[in-house]
């Protein structure tokens, strides 16, 4: 019988970097930080995949990422459609630079 060392594991960079985008579209880098945290973790999953087997992870980090992403993305999407909607409205949300008395 031959001694097989068991493969080294790496974890992935771009799902390391797609996790801590995420969390930076949250509290740093707002609209950016989705974007950036979306691409990387779809690029770390393709690269997860493409490994030999049991050679790299971190497929967890992008999909955190990802999910940090997607949904940061859609709530600031949505608070732009409704912000939109009110001023198409009429309504006065109190942002107004000149003051009439």
């Amino acid at each position: 019988m031959s001694y097989q060392p068991p493969a080294s594991r790496t974890t992935n960079a771009l799902a390391v970097a797609s996790m801590a985008f995420g969390i930076s579209a949250w509290c740093v880098l707002p609209f950016i930080g989705a974007i950036v945290a979306i691409i990387c973790g779809h690029l770390a999953r393709g690269e997860i995949r493409r490994a030999p087997v049991g050679t790299m992870e971190g497929d967890g980090f992008a999909v955190a990422g990802l999910i940090l992403g997607y949904v940061h993305l859609i709530l600031t999407v949505l608070v732009g459609l409704v912000l939109i909607a009110l001023v198409m409205l009429g309504i006065n949300l109190g942002f107004s630079a000149v003051h009439w008395h």
